[in-house]
């Protein structure tokens, strides 16, 4: 029993810290509670597919003219793969870890985006962020802002760029190649 008493007074008093009356030192990089960023946001999903634990959801509704994203804190397990997705850095992992609610809808956080509508058939196709996103990429890549390619291809849905990428038949000749041998 001396002997524990003396290890005790060769360790110091400040075995604990007075949590919560003093303040945790966070390092920089914990991996708290994700913070997700709207304005910046251009609703692609990367982060819904990334995420292991399907705490992210993105759901389109076509007939409101809306995508909606949500995150649930309670699934989320903080690994930090949606922050390292996000081509716009929408999302990151802030140092907040005191997650206690009283009121479990406080557990989840949603946004919401509008759709673009496609030129030729009038179909929602895109967030308009992703649209918008996807221009300016292009300009800053170095193509002109007037390219016709900025206009209608990039405002049109899937299956209408495919449609009005298609050859006809009547342009197509196939031919057959026959090489001979010396043999032959």
């Amino acid at each position: 029993m001396l002997k524990l008493f003396k290890t005790i007074k060769k360790a110091g008093t400040k075995t604990t810290l007075k949590y919560p009356f003093v303040p945790i030192e966070i390092r920089d990089d914990f991996r708290g509670k994700p913070e997700h960023i709207p304005s910046q946001c251009i609703a692609c999903a990367a982060c819904t597919r990334a995420c292991p634990a399907n705490a992210l959801i993105m759901e389109t509704d076509a007939q409101n003219n809306l995508r909606r994203w949500e995150i649930s804190f309670a699934r989320c397990i903080y690994c930090g793969r949606c922050e390292e997705v996000c081509p716009t850095k929408a999302i990151k992992l802030s140092p907040q870890f005191e997650l206690a609610v009283t009121n479990k809808a406080d557990l989840y956080e949603e946004a919401k985006f509008t759709l673009a509508h496609c030129s030729e058939c009038g179909e929602a196709f895109a967030p308009t962020k992703a649209v918008a996103y996807v221009q300016d990429l292009l300009i800053q890549a170095g193509m002109d802002s007037q390219d016709p390619y900025l206009g209608a291809p990039l405002n049109q849905c899937p299956s209408c760029r495919r449609r009005a990428n298609m050859l006809s038949a009547s342009n197509i000749l196939l031919t057959q190649s026959h090489q001979t041998t010396e043999e032959e």
